[in-house]
């Protein structure tokens, strides 16, 4: 069912393709040797029998849970068991964010706090929380500036050592840490006895017992109109359909690492019906006939894995999953939403965007063909088939920033950013007029009020130099300064870039070192190339969508950066 034995061990996803091992035939780790009682330590940690280089972020979670960071003697000592070059192990470990690589004789605070820095944390004094507390910071606990958590809706947001705290500041984060709690534990709002007794799984059994054919639930899907809602906007049925018809064995892949900032409706969907999610996987595997799910979740919604944990293990106990479903932990990299680098991910390697041919041709995880949806799309597959033609096309919208009533709102596609707020979110907050929008997180771009009575769905922002994206709704008030968020926004771009390609990796660097230069020296003709070089010549998504700041700053609010 998981990727998690019953003994807390790590199962073995299918092995690499031929001749593609990593370390193969190795009989001497190359670069520094590990250790004797380094490599005992790692083995107790991540199971003696287990040697997959494809689980190698996992085991280096699980190293890090286990004593608080990464020592290079630990990471040495995984390479040897994995018979893979220190420097593979070493260039994953320092790719992703979540991962703590320190020298053996390094001291680590006992606590680590996480204070978000996403712009909706910004807004809502996430910089005063970190202020007041970094005089206290010492050998009892450290700061760490993150990005976004995924909760924008209760910002200021922080961590403690993996327990979140939201609407937090630095009197609250201080008596967690002097009374520190266990592993957040949620229950579902609709749980599977719930889920079964409103009609959940019906479809998924009359699937599984052959009264419809796969072809059925394509035509279905695609007269739904139901469209991918990570981001891209391709429609679900033509994917599945397309898919189906590649050579097997196929796989399948979930996006759920939901880091666009301002992005939080994934994790609202899971923490209140997960079956919902999890029947429209299954039906999607079904469909297109893949022998193996993985799940890639983000890791800071550890609250879901142990979540779908649970649910699963009932799913397949109704004998209503025939399929082994991995969950693959994310490790902070905001590119891992681009499918490829997904993929590459979950395969334990760096996230980096793969130079692909077009869909659906491309080589997919471990080398098969591949589905990949992300969880809001599944979340509504079930529904969307059911009703064909008859089905609303509706958008969840994850709103934050500057309204009286944030969170998810579900509202019919194509509504404005002014109705949205007015009528969903119980308008501005008190003291606050409307000034700016950004419809589709940081990668949307940023629009003037004047520009909130326009339809945000897919198709109608991108004259206007905007996206919808993900779907989420930053808003932005009088009292905000249009340059200060454009400058979170391309700090969070330059640290987030996978450095693969020059176009993204320098000139996220080059705006962000510019936006700090003062304003009599910022050229509007530089900032301009700067961001058509990036939008023009950038391997993947990030680096194209890192230039919407620039471009609406420089063309809707004149003379805030240039």
């Amino acid at each position: 069912m998981s990727s998690l034995s019953d003994n807390g061990k790590l199962n073995k996803g299918p092995g690499r393709p031929p001749g593609a091992g990593r370390g193969r035939g190795r009989t001497a780790q190359r670069g520094r040797q590990s250790e004797p009682a380094a490599l005992a330590e790692v083995r107790q940690i991540i199971g003696t029998s287990t040697a997959e280089p494809t689980l190698l972020i996992e085991y280096l979670h699980l190293i890090q849970d286990a004593k608080g960071c990464l020592r290079h003697r630990h990471l040495a000592a995984l390479a040897d068991h994995l018979r893979l070059s220190l420097a593979e192990v070493y260039e994953v470990a320092t790719f992703y964010h979540r991962f703590d690589v320190v020298e053996d004789d390094a001291q680590v605070a006992a606590q680590t706090i996480h204070i978000c820095d996403g712009l909706p944390c910004q807004m809502a004094g996430g910089d005063t929380v970190a202020d007041a507390l970094a005089a206290k910071e010492g050998a009892n606990f450290r700061i760490i500036r993150s990005a976004c958590m995924g909760r924008c809706d209760g910002a200021p947001v922080a961590s403690v050592d993996a327990n979140y705290l939201t609407r937090t500041n630095a009197a609250a984060i201080q008596e967690r840490l002097s009374n520190p709690v266990g592993a957040e534990v949620m229950v579902p709002v609709v749980d599977f006895a719930a889920y079964q007794a409103g009609g959940g799984y019906r479809f998924l059994r009359q699937c599984l017992a052959g009264k419809m054919q796969s072809a059925q639930v394509f035509t279905q899907l695609e007269e739904s109109g139901l469209r991918g809602l990570g981001g891209a906007g391709f429609p679900t049925g033509r994917k599945w359909r397309l898919v189906a018809a590649e050579p097997g064995p196929r796989l399948m892949a979930v996006n759920g690492d939901e880091s666009e900032p301002g992005t939080f409706k994934d994790r609202h969907y899971l923490e209140s019906d997960p079956h919902r999610f999890i029947e429209g996987m299954l039906l999607a595997a079904w469909a297109v006939d893949a022998d193996a799910i993985y799940i890639y979740l983000r890791d800071e919604y550890p609250h879901l894995r142990t979540l779908l944990e649970r649910e699963l293990a009932h799913v397949t106990a109704a004998g209503l999953c025939q399929r082994q479903i991995h969950l693959r932990r994310g490790a902070g990299a905001y590119v891992c939403g681009e499918e490829s680098a997904m993929l590459e991910s979950i395969e334990g390697k760096r996230g980096l965007p793969r130079q692909r041919p077009p869909f659906p041709s491309q080589v997919g995880l471990f080398g098969r063909p591949t589905l990949i949806n992300n969880i809001e799309t599944l979340y509504w597959t079930r529904d969307a088939i059911n009703e064909g033609a008859a089905w609303q096309d509706m958008r969840s919208f994850s709103v934050s920033g500057r309204v009286r009533e944030p969170g998810v709102k579900r509202v019919p596609a194509g509504i404005s950013a002014r109705e949205l707020i007015n009528v969903h979110c119980g308008g501005m907050m008190p003291g606050h007029e409307l000034a700016a929008f950004l419809p589709g997180g940081a990668s949307g771009g940023i629009l003037p009020a004047r520009l909130a009575d326009i339809p945000m769905d897919f198709g109608s922002l991108e004259e206007h130099g905007a996206l919808i994206g993900s779907a989420a709704l930053i808003v932005l008030s009088q009292h905000d300064d249009i340059a200060v968020a454009v400058t979170n926004l391309m700090r969070f771009f330059a640290h987030e870039s996978c450095g693969q390609c020059t176009p993204c990796r320098v000139g996220t660097e080059k705006a962000v070192a510019m936006l700090a230069a003062p304003k009599d020296r910022a050229d509007r003709d530089t900032f301009t190339d700067l961001a058509q070089v990036m939008a023009d010549a950038s391997i993947c998504g990030l680096g194209h969508a890192a230039a919407n700041p620039l471009r609406c700053a420089l063309r809707y609010f004149p003379g805030t950066i240039a």
